[in-house]
């Protein structure tokens, strides 16, 4: 960590409360809750922001078909859907924002007037095509047949008065920002898609609504509310303090942490926040996130993850048969992060079963099982084997390079290969044989010291991955009384061979991961 004490800020989209959450949006935020889980334990300080988007067109719409007023429908989903979803996922995050709370509605008015006043702000008419389902004036690129190419719906035709953004000013500033900052902007393809964007030339932005009343007052003129997606994207920064005194608590935690080191997004959203949320930021003067990532999107036979296809799965669908670690476990090690990945409960079983029952739970079962009946079920005293010591120190390397690169599959590829190497190494050295002869205690003893301390890097490694079943482990280990909660364990120790303390008792707990029911049970 440096020492100027800046945050590792990482935020997730803040998602619209137009229904409960699936799996699509539980995949960016298990990746959220990987990365700054992996940040904490490198010893950094993180805040990590999610939330809901409960203003605009499609809230309205979908609370008024329920005979609902917006307000109550909001509240309903956030804290009878969202938030219990989060939490059964075991997210971590630090803070969670609504876009109805006064502390972002009054931020949002008093950065708006801050624009109006310093000329980036005009009153224009507004004509074209409008997609609800994404908020969002349309080009007609974006269009086919007069459908919008993401709802595969029709879009509305609007005119309307409103207040423009002049987002025009800021294309030229923001290419240079793209080709001087390519991190800034990922993975490739995403930013290829943004400079070309750029490119082809930018239009103001109609940032308010007439026609409805559900959003944020424009504060200089009531008949008009802040378009949703200018309100929304000012949530990243609202959380932190943005527009307070910088004497005041909110502005010297908005100093800290500000601007975001990652906001994670889905590819269909990126034009938002990679062209109109930085050119915001630029007007009022502010620093820009350090990277915008776009993970790819989810399929479900062929389709994207989405409520209004039907193609919607809720979590709960996949962790009431596989458990939360195993959801966390498939979806950051099955599909590379930034491109699009199918989803198949045949591909996520086969992975269970010969990746977490087989290589890794049936090791943690095995080193029990052994030390129970050897060593009366305490561990031996330390040894070390150069080879497993060697190997895991390349590990934790790749894995840590890895994993704050957000390459989330390498980074468990890079653990789970070393689970493989352990595994390798209880197979050749055949404890069960030495067992045998009682001339050979002391080399039955290093033999299940190394593979106890292995299964200690494991549960260190695996723990931001799979916090459940690693702190279960951990307890099994013996190690929560010798080194302390696993959460407060550093990367950067995890390879210092022999610290799990000879003498421990080790527990042969419940299975880590269990023989699957059957899926018509």
């Amino acid at each position: 960590m440096s020492d100027t004490g800046k945050s590792f800020y990482l935020t997730t989209p803040i998602y619209y409360v137009n229904d409960a959450p699936h799996i699509g949006h539980a995949y960016t935020t298990v990746a959220g809750d990987l990365l700054t889980r992996w940040h904490r334990q490198r010893g950094e300080s993180v805040w990590f922001l999610t939330g809901t988007d409960e203003h605009g067109q499609k809230v309205m719409r979908t609370a008024e078909a329920n005979n609902t007023a917006p307000q109550q429908w909001c509240d309903r989903l956030v804290e009878q859907e969202w938030k219990p979803v989060w939490k059964h996922l075991e997210i971590a995050n630090d803070d969670f924002i609504r876009t109805t709370e006064a502390r972002h509605t009054k931020r949002v008015q008093k950065f708006l007037q801050g624009l109006m006043e310093q000329g980036y702000i005009y009153e224009g008419k507004y004509e074209g095509p409008y997609c609800v389902g994404c908020e969002e004036f349309k080009l007609p690129g974006d269009l086919i047949e007069g459908n919008c190419k993401i709802h595969s719906k029709p879009v509305e035709m609007l005119s309307e008065t409103n207040w423009f953004f002049k987002l025009s000013e800021f294309a030229a500033p923001l290419l240079e920002h793209y080709k001087k900052n390519p991190e800034s902007c990922q993975p490739e393809s995403a930013r290829n898609e943004v400079i070309s964007f750029l490119e082809g030339g930018v239009s103001d932005l109609s940032v308010s609504r007439s026609t409805f009343d559900w959003g944020v007052r424009v504060p200089w003129d009531e008949k008009q509310v802040v378009y949703v997606w200018f309100d929304a994207l000012l949530n990243y920064a609202t959380a932190v303090g943005l527009t307070d005194d910088p004497s005041s608590d909110g502005g010297k935690f908005f100093e800290k942490t500000w601007p975001a080191d990652v906001h994670l997004v889905g590819k269909d959203i990126l034009r938002f926040h990679a062209v109109i949320w930085p050119a915001m930021l630029m007007a009022a003067k502010l620093a820009l996130p350090k990277k915008v990532f776009a993970h790819g999107w989810l399929l479900v036979g062929g389709e994207k993850m989405s409520k209004s296809k039907l193609t919607g799965i809720a979590p709960s669908d996949i962790t009431d048969h596989f458990g939360v670690d195993a959801f966390r476990y498939y979806f950051m090690r099955a599909i590379p992060f930034g491109s699009d990945g199918s989803f198949s409960w045949e591909d996520m079983a086969a992975r269970y079963t010969s990746e977490l029952a087989n290589d890794f739970g049936n090791l943690a079962s095995r080193l029990a099982a052994m030390v129970e009946k050897y060593c009366d079920g305490i561990l031996p005293n330390p040894a070390k084997d150069e080879e497993l010591a060697s190997a895991l120190s390349k590990t934790v390397e790749s894995a840590d390079k890895a994993i704050v690169a957000l390459d989330f599959q390498g980074g468990i590829n890079a653990i789970m290969d070393f689970c493989k190497v352990v595994n390798g190494y209880v197979t050749i050295q055949q404890p069960w044989v030495v067992a045998k002869d009682e001339s050979k205690k002391s080399e039955l003893d290093a033999i299940l010291y190394n593979t106890a301390e292995s299964l200690r890097a494991l549960a260190i490694l695996l723990h931001p991955v799979m916090p459940l079943s690693t702190s279960k482990l951990w307890s099994y280990l013996g190690a929560e009384s010798s080194l302390g909660p696993i959460s407060s364990q550093k990367i950067a120790d995890v390879a210092k061979w022999g610290q799990l303390k000879g003498g421990s008792k080790i527990i042969k707990g419940d299975i880590l991961f269990p023989r699957l029911p059957d899926l018509e049970s």
